[in-house]
């Protein structure tokens, strides 16, 4: 079986082939603040291929030189490079070009397939497309439709031109809409063709959890249920909904953010070794991870899954409002800004080994973690004193904002005595790399033109990730919640969260 090529060799000399890029919802935010700034910084990295050339598609009229001018201005604001060079922007922008449209009419999508032969005669992209669809997702479909329909988006063959569609999350609402939209976007591409993207398998140090794992030969030996004791995931959020209260009425927590970036992290950290670098080897493991999740039972939900709400607060001193003061969200809303659950694995690796996972809004700061905390060394020795037991050895992989890996040890402190402490043995990427990183879509965008699926979620991982959420939610709309607004703005969290952990033994790491 052939594998798909890994952008991990990229350092080979591997550029992708000449291609234009079509973005649907080119005057959306999502095109200001990621996706034109991702694909500048390729370009002055030398990184996109000779011949290239980018649509804009979205319902709002600008013409070429208004769609430039707002190009500029979003790249000149949110790339990591503020400074735009004249001569390079110059040979940048001529590349840009616009296409007014509507994302469910037939007819839009003949004048895109025009405009696209117009595009590969000026600037030779030899009929390769990179569909990208930065478009509320109750437009997927219809997209996906008029591509097909249109043909610019047939599936693949040997030695044509190639094609690919790379959409956003939410990819569905539940297992059922997933499924259905999985089955549209089949329609149009092949599962080779399609990228589910998320953008936190782009980050540096997700993608360092696996050279972590499998490149140094001290953990993986100890990766297991024999050596660790628990293992907590947490995304923490300063900000509040702002002015995405309508979006967020729809989603929340649970949707948002632990049925795709959560349970991600969950595989990466969890799945066993793949047999090589190809993307289907790694997505095999993940999807493992993913079945291997108990199922939650409805006493399993009231017991280990907490929601929460975000009430009026302080954060940093500042007064902030509760979510229901939200534009677009009810002053009666249920919906949850904070969820946690403790959930296990029935594998031989994970068995009975918790993995307790949270994420809300309005935490205290900002902050991505993943820590591995090991059991602890027998009671003898160093740790006979049951009323000073020793500190258990923690690995935390800090994912946001300062990136980097920390492994906590016990140490004696100087002195006569023996007086033990624990101690972090520290690596920062900021101090190790002050270069600095990537955007996470630059390296994504990049692996699409390659055709390197490994950092996208495939189709199974998907339905198999609602399959363990929607339970969840089906439960959630049977038993509302009661309490909400259940914390206040600047804590960190409900205290029935700390319930799960409490009777268990632990306690959540602080946020």
């Amino acid at each position: 079986m052939n594998e798909t090529p890994t952008s991990m060799n990229l350092a080979a000399g591997g550029r992708p082939d000449d291609c234009g890029v079509v973005i649907f919802g080119a005057s959306g935010d999502l095109t200001r603040r990621k996706l034109l700034p991702a694909l500048y910084n390729l370009f002055l990295d030398g990184l996109l291929p000779d011949h290239f050339a980018i649509i804009g598609f979205a319902r709002t009229k600008l013409t070429n030189e208004e769609f430039r001018e707002q190009a500029r201005q979003a790249i000149e604001k949110f790339s990591r490079r503020k400074f735009i060079e004249t001569e390079r922007w110059a040979d940048f922008e001529k590349r840009l070009v616009y296409h007014p449209g509507s994302y469910d009419n037939l007819e839009s999508f003949q004048g895109l397939r025009k405009l696209q032969e117009s595009v590969c005669d000026e600037f030779k992209t030899c009929g390769n497309w990179l569909y990208y669809l930065s478009t509320p997702p109750s437009t997927y479909e219809d997209v996906a439709r008029c591509l097909s329909v249109a043909g610019l988006a047939g599936k693949g063959s040997e030695g044509k031109p190639w094609s690919r569609l790379v959409i956003e999350k939410p990819i569905g609402n539940d297992l059922d809409s997933a499924r259905n939209l999985n089955d549209a976007l089949s329609q149009a591409c092949d599962e080779s063709q399609t990228f589910r993207i998320d953008h936190y398998l782009g980050k540096e140090t997700v993608q360092n959890i696996m050279v972590l794992r499998f490149a140094n030969g001290i953990f993986e030996p100890l990766w297991n249920h024999n050596y660790i004791d628990h293992v907590q995931i947490t995304v923490a959020e300063s900000d509040g909904v702002g002015d995405r209260g309508g979006y967020y009425e729809q989603s929340g927590a649970l949707r948002d953010m632990l049925q795709n970036h959560i349970l991600q992290l969950l595989c990466l950290i969890a799945m066993d070794p793949p047999h090589n670098l190809g993307a289907d080897s790694i997505r095999d493991k993940k999807l493992e991870v993913l079945q291997a999740i108990r199922p939650l039972s409805l006493e399993d939900i009231r017991e280990n899954v907490v929601r929460g709400q975000y009430d009026a607060g302080l954060l940093d001193s500042e007064p902030v409002n509760s979510y229901r003061d939200s534009v677009n969200v009810p002053d009666d809303s249920s919906r949850e800004t904070f969820v946690a659950l403790r959930l296990l694995l029935d594998n031989w690796r994970w068995s009975g080994v918790p993995f307790y996972v949270r994420t809300g809004k309005r935490l205290p700061r900002r902050n991505a973690e993943i820590s591995v905390q090991f059991k602890s060394v027998p009671p003898i020795l160093f740790n006979a004193n049951p009323s000073r037991p020793l500190n258990p050895n923690v690995l935390t992989i800090r994912l946001q904002p300062n990136e980097g890996v920390s492994l906590q040890i016990d140490s004696k402190k100087p002195g006569l005595r023996v007086d033990i402490n624990p101690v972090k043995l520290d690596f920062g990427y900021s101090s190790v790399y002050p270069a600095g990183t990537s955007e996470a879509y630059e390296r994504l965008l990049l692996d699409v033109m390659l055709g390197d699926s490994t950092l996208f979620m495939r189709r199974d991982e998907v339905e198999a990730a609602w399959a363990f959420v929607t339970p969840i939610l089906l439960a959630w709309e049977e038993m509302p919640a009661e309490d909400f607004p259940n914390y206040v703005a600047g804590s960190s969290g409900p205290s029935k969260a700390d319930e799960i952990l409490a009777r268990d033994g632990r306690r959540w790491r602080k946020v």
